[in-house]
């Protein structure tokens, strides 16, 4: 019984989009911990992509809301903040996603290099024609969690999701 809630409650949380990269859920981008059940009620463990993440607030709003919708009424989140989410969650799939979507996805793991968070020396290569001959035009893109490139062959700017 308890295996039967869990996937309904999975199913249900693959279907909030990350208010900040729509083509991918919160499943997808590692944030759902775990789900817990307890006599009756659903606990979501939660990672925000970054401490200060301004989409979390949206995020609990939309899980209690879809796990409303289906019938669940105690439910509660919990915020897990370590260890702390990082891109090493990332399919290969989920990094292809965001490709597609024109954000280059993180190339490395996060033990790969220690500064890689803050390295503005790493080549990224454009997620539109795949060149290596792009420019680090700002650290910070339109979140915390992504910077600002621009791609010298097909003149396109582009945001990169740091490793992390």
């Amino acid at each position: 019984m308890k295996e039967d809630i869990k996937k309904i409650v999975l199913d249900t949380l693959s279907q909030i989009s990350d208010p900040e990269i729509p083509v991918v859920n919160i499943i997808e981008m590692g944030m759902i911990r775990d789900i817990k059940i307890e006599e009756g009620e659903i606990k979501v463990l939660l990672t925000p992509t970054y401490s200060g993440c301004p989409a979390m607030r949206q995020i609990e709003d939309d899980i209690l809301f879809s796990l409303g919708k289906k019938g669940f009424s105690d439910v509660t989140i919990e915020t897990v903040l370590s260890p702390a989410w990082t891109t090493d969650w990332l399919s290969e799939g989920t990094k292809e996603k965001l490709k597609k979507y024109g954000i280059a996805p993180p190339v490395k793991n996060s033990s790969d290099n220690i500064f890689n968070i803050i390295s503005t020396t790493q080549t990224v290569n454009c997620p539109f024609c795949d060149s290596s001959n792009t420019d680090l035009k700002s650290f910070f893109g339109s979140t915390a969690c992504k910077s600002l490139y621009y791609c010298n062959n097909c003149q396109q700017p582009f945001e990169h999701f740091k490793c992390h």
